[in-house]
């Protein structure tokens, strides 16, 4: 680990960390830390702060992995073919080797390739209750089958919901059914790129063929957004990415219209909060038919910028962007990010090294 200046906090050969200058202060003003996913390197990293105030950066690799969900001591994640719930393996106050909580995995469920998006769990994240009916909570996004599902014991996956416009569940990825957000503790809204019921039928609506449904009342409640991402309930306003224009906003729900709030540079995907402010994820567009020849390319042009990867920070009071961390190198997309409130130093325990089993936990009688 190398800093040149103090601003960089984690450089390599292959990637180099760079917070903002109020960053790490800021991180602690809030007591929080942060985890953010890249399926396109096979890295969750967390990210907190070191006893120094310094950056601290952790990472471990789990293939394609892709949505995160935290609720209380439990992390959920996906990856390639599997879906992972983590535990944190501390007490309140306990500390070990320097961080505060220590994910450890504790539930794999083998999915297959269903190229999951987001995740979220109901309930109240008690452990007694999820081993009493440990499969009920865990609801995500099967975008390969365009619905919403749940994991099984016995199957690959349980279809819970589908949009109006899916004529059968089908591995074919008809409308790219990518974000789900809760409201009062239940799946509510989801996004998807386009309406299509064809194989792959998204992919001619990434400029205007996005939409957002009601799972409640299986109404569409705002359509013509550009490959929208990571809808999220907060403060009484249904918070989401409009990622082919680079806009973060909120869905004026009377309406039915999309209201910008932030401009970023990169397509949008991951989205947290805490307090007044918003965190969201931005990636480098790949220069392919998924992510050329969107309007983000003429905004971008326009303001005389170019597309980064990292986290913005923005203050939803005035919109702006408070604080930044951006990544280089390998590292060039992010699918999602999650606040981790209390936590400052958050790690976790991985599968390629031999410490998963020596981590050992005994649960009360």
């Amino acid at each position: 680990m190398v800093s040149q200046n103090p601003a960089t906090t984690h450089q390599s050969s292959s990637l180099e960390i760079n917070a903002s200058r109020q960053f790490n202060a800021w991180l602690s003003e809030q007591k929080l830390s942060l985890i953010l996913t890249t399926y396109q390197a096979g890295k969750v990293f967390f990210l907190g702060l070191q006893p120094s105030g310094k950056l601290s950066v952790f990472e471990r690799t789990f293939e394609r992995c892709m949505g995160l969900y935290a609720q209380g001591s439990s992390l959920y994640m996906s990856s390639l073919y599997q879906l992972w719930r983590f535990e944190n393996a501390l007490e309140p106050g306990q500390i070990a080797d320097g961080y505060d909580a220590v994910y450890v995995p504790q539930v794999g469920y083998i999915t297959g390739d269903l190229d999951i998006h987001d995740i979220v769990a109901t309930g109240d994240g008690e452990m007694e209750n999820r081993e009493s009916s440990p499969t009920n909570s865990i609801v995500f996004v099967n975008t390969l089958f365009s619905c919403l599902a749940s994991v099984s014991e016995k199957h690959s996956f349980v279809p819970l919901w589908k949009p109006p416009f899916i004529s059968k569940l089908a591995a074919e990825d008809r409308c790219h059914l990518n974000g789900l957000a809760m409201r009062d503790g239940q799946p509510r809204y989801v996004t998807a790129v386009s309406q299509s019921d064809v194989a792959d039928g998204w992919r001619d609506k990434r400029q205007d063929g996005g939409c957002v449904m009601d799972i409640s009342t299986n109404q569409i409640i705002a359509t013509g957004l550009s490959m929208p991402h990571s809808p999220r309930w907060y403060k009484d306003k249904l918070w989401l990415l409009n990622s082919g224009r680079g806009e973060f906003g909120y869905l004026d729900l009377e309406r039915g219209v999309f209201e910008a709030v932030a401009f970023c540079p990169g397509y949008l995907r991951g989205l947290s909060f805490c307090g007044d402010f918003a965190v969201v994820g931005i990636s480098k567009p790949r220069h392919n038919k998924t992510f050329s020849g969107l309007a983000l390319d003429e905004q971008l042009q326009a303001k005389q910028a170019q597309a980064r990867c990292g986290l913005l920070v923005i203050d939803l009071r005035s919109g702006d962007i408070v604080h930044s961390l951006r990544i280089e190198g390998v590292v060039e997309e992010l699918y999602d990010v999650q606040v981790l409130p209390g936590v400052r130093r958050p790690m976790a325990i991985g599968l390629k090294t031999d410490e998963i089993r020596r981590v050992i936990s005994i649960g009360g009688g």
